[in-house]
């Protein structure tokens, strides 16, 4: 007969996975299975596409970049300009 365990766990370092006590005999042959929870964040462009007028901002700008009006900036030289 199959029994189960649920909790949920965070991913650690070196992506440990540790559960909570369980009532299982040290010893105990196991199976894992892992699921994982869907991002409940937003990636920026999906955010930023929900405005009317940061989507028109943002198409604009990929078609500024596709006819190549673009400014190219030398970090270093802009930086040493500042000082």
């Amino acid at each position: 007969m199959l029994s189960g365990i649920k909790q949920k766990a965070i991913v650690g370092k070196n992506g440990k996975i540790e559960l909570s006590k369980t009532e299982l005999p040290e010893g105990t042959v196991v199976e894992v299975i892992v699921l994982v929870e869907p991002s409940t964040q937003e990636d920026e462009t999906t955010y930023l596409l929900k405005s009317e007028t940061n989507k028109n901002h943002l198409l604009k700008a990929v078609e500024n970049v596709k006819a190549g009006n673009l400014i190219y900036v030398d970090l270093d030289e802009y930086e040493k300009s500042c000082l």
